[in-house]
């Protein structure tokens, strides 16, 4: 076995503004590797670079009840899901040497994690870092926020985004004949379709969202999956029609608000709409539905080598550009999942 650095290094906050952050923010600092001391040591491969970090970095950020993922403090190391193979575990902790896990302490070369909070994963797939994709937060969204049916006409926010980029091919695989994405420019919005599997895509540049969405679906909505909040929210509400289902899984347009701290997300909405279409709108966690990943996981190296899904996503190489690259992501520079290569 190959002899194990003494060091580790890790991103931590250095500072805290109340507008977006920069990689000035950030430092990389080296200690000690961690001792696993009766928890899992493990040597972290990739981590998921997440916009919604913001949320938990942002000036006078707070634990918010509900939100899973408590604030980081100036001085702490970031969070976020990672993929990393145990170097060493308690006996009866039901993990080895060499096994593959996911787990939430990214932004480090090394992490002690407690037992519990390490997820063992099969180490099958054509490519490792899918097991950090986000088409299992879609399916379950899709199936269990809501339910896609054969025929329907689906709306998805942020549809370049690591759960938009996976929605897409989700509610095709459940049947969806017409998929419309948002995202923020026109440039992007012809990746959507070209490169997404997208039928046709709004933007921000554009004329209103409601305008554009009635031009893409003139007979309406039935399926509505929101990650942005905000214009879209309201607009894909009203874009609607009888009977449409709305599942809310994010409010991306405040929690990337220069100006915001991003914890709320005010919107005026028609309740005329809402009644007289008999619409369902409901928040939705995926978390809630642990079977929908089991589901997912099971079908997914399969789907992946016969090309019925594909992971879209950017690799970042590198500890030390992290913090740029969660810069970019934040500012909607990427299209699909953003994964740092450690």
């Amino acid at each position: 076995m190959t002899e194990l650095p003494m060091g580790s290094r890790e991103v931590r906050l250095a500072r805290t503004r109340a507008g977006l952050p920069a990689p000035g923010d950030f430092e990389i600092v080296s200690v000690p590797r961690p001792a696993a001391a009766g928890e899992v040591l493990v040597r972290n491969l990739c981590f998921l670079v997440s916009a919604s970090l913001r949320q938990m970095i942002v000036k006078g950020a707070s634990d918010e009840k509900g939100v899973p993922f408590p604030a980081i403090r100036t001085g702490e190391a970031l969070r976020g899901e990672a993929l990393g193979e145990v170097i060493a575990a308690p006996g009866d902790s039901g993990f080895s040497s060499g096994d593959l896990v996911v787990h939430f302490l990214g932004w480090r070369d090394y992490a002690v994690v407690p037992v519990t909070q390490c997820r063992k994963v099969r180490d099958d797939l054509p490519d490792r870092a899918a097991h950090l994709g986000h088409g299992w937060t879609a399916y379950a969204a899709l199936t269990r926020g809501v339910a896609v049916r054969p025929g329907d006409t689906v709306f998805i926010s942020s549809g370049g985004g690591a759960i938009g980029s996976m929605a897409a091919q989700v509610a095709r695989l459940l049947g969806a004949a017409r998929i419309i994405g948002s995202t923020s420019t026109r440039e992007k919005a012809d990746r959507l379709v070209a490169e997404l599997g997208y039928d046709a895509a709004v933007h921000r540049d554009g004329p209103p969202i409601l305008q554009q969405l009635s031009e893409a679906a003139p007979e309406g909505l039935d399926v509505f999956l929101d990650n942005v909040g905000g214009e879209q929210f309201q607009a894909g509400v009203a874009a609607c029609r009888e009977g449409g289902r709305v599942v809310v899984l994010g409010t991306l347009s405040q929690q990337l608000a220069a100006e915001d701290s991003g914890n709320s997300m005010p919107v005026p909405l028609d309740s005329t709409h809402i009644l007289m279409k008999r619409l369902l709108i409901r928040g939705y966690s995926a978390d809630d539905d642990p079977d929908a990943r089991q589901e997912w996981e099971r079908h997914l190296g399969d789907r992946l080598r016969s090309g019925q899904i594909r992971f879209p996503h950017v690799v970042v190489e590198g500890l030390a550009e992290a913090p740029r690259a969660l810069e970019r992501t934040i500012r909607g520079g990427y299209l699909g999942t953003v994964i740092v290569k450690i």
